[in-house]
């Protein structure tokens, strides 16, 4: 099990280091896109912890 999550691992960051050197603004939107999702998520549970707070 360990071997395999060690080869899943490794195709995983040949495929990144293969988009951001292929393409790299179309990796730059992917990353603006995902820390967007993060920080929307983030100030969600922070309204929803307010509301209960109130």
């Amino acid at each position: 099990m360990a071997q395999a999550r060690k080869i899943l691992l490794y195709l995983v960051l040949v495929f990144v280091l293969y988009t951001v050197i292929t393409s790299p603004a179309r990796a730059a939107d992917l990353v603006q896109i995902g820390f967007e999702g993060i920080s929307s998520a983030a100030k969600s549970v922070g309204e929803f912890m307010t509301q209960l707070i109130s």
